[in-house]
């Protein structure tokens, strides 16, 4: 059930998805069900939906079709997830790389959830979840290129959400504090290119990434 303190603002977003991006670590699964709890919205794991679609994990069809065919399969699950509405979205962390899949994130509001690379390493060498693009004799190497290409991309979201090892419950109420300026700046059609950031202590700003 919708919070009371958040019904309106679900009412603002008028059944618009929120589709939180960023590097594999950063939490997106964990934050999209307090957000999703908040806004009485309908929790969405992507790379689940695609597994549970492919009837394979995703380190299998990895393994078995390389990245070029899973990220097809991912454009076409985006796909079928973006004719629903009132959805949070944890998106995979690739999901940025395919301009196709803008088209689909763009009808609704897209959060990067931001962390140091320090953190995601952290966690990520803690998680037993295989990670096919982190199977490589230098983990950190790996991901520090990946954040490198993938940042500008991400850079593209309505909203960035930079995170310092915050409990999911903070970072999602750091995402629903930021949203209306959001829908008002989407409202108001912002210059390309342009994202509001929110802090650890929450202050907004804009930047021009």
């Amino acid at each position: 059930m919708t919070q009371p303190s958040h019904r309106s603002l679900a009412q603002r977003l008028q059944g618009l998805n929120l589709y939180l991006v960023g590097m594999m670590g950063t939490g997106k699964s964990a934050v999209a069900q307090p957000l999703a709890d908040a806004l009485g919205y309908r929790l969405v794991d992507a790379d689940h939906t695609l597994e549970t679609a492919a009837g394979r994990s995703i380190a299998e069809i990895f393994a078995a079709d390389g990245e070029a065919s899973f990220r097809a399969l991912e454009t076409a699950v985006l796909d079928q997830i973006a004719s629903w509405h009132s959805l949070v979205v944890a998106t995979g962390g690739g999901v940025v790389t395919r301009p196709e899949n803008w088209g689909h994130l763009r009808q609704g509001v897209v959060v990067w959830l931001d962390a140091p690379t320090e953190l995601l390493l952290q966690r990520l060498m803690g998680d037993a979840t295989p990670r096919p693009l982190l199977d490589h004799p230098d983990p950190a190497a790996r991901l520090t290129k990946l954040l490198s290409e993938r940042q500008p991309l991400y850079a593209q979201a309505d909203l960035r959400i930079c995170q310092q090892g915050e409990p999911p419950e903070q970072v999602a109420q750091q995402v629903l504090e930021a949203l209306p300026s959001i829908l008002k700046q989407k409202a108001e059609a912002p210059a390309e290119g342009s994202v509001l950031l929110r802090n650890a202590e929450g202050a907004i700003t804009q930047s021009l990434n």
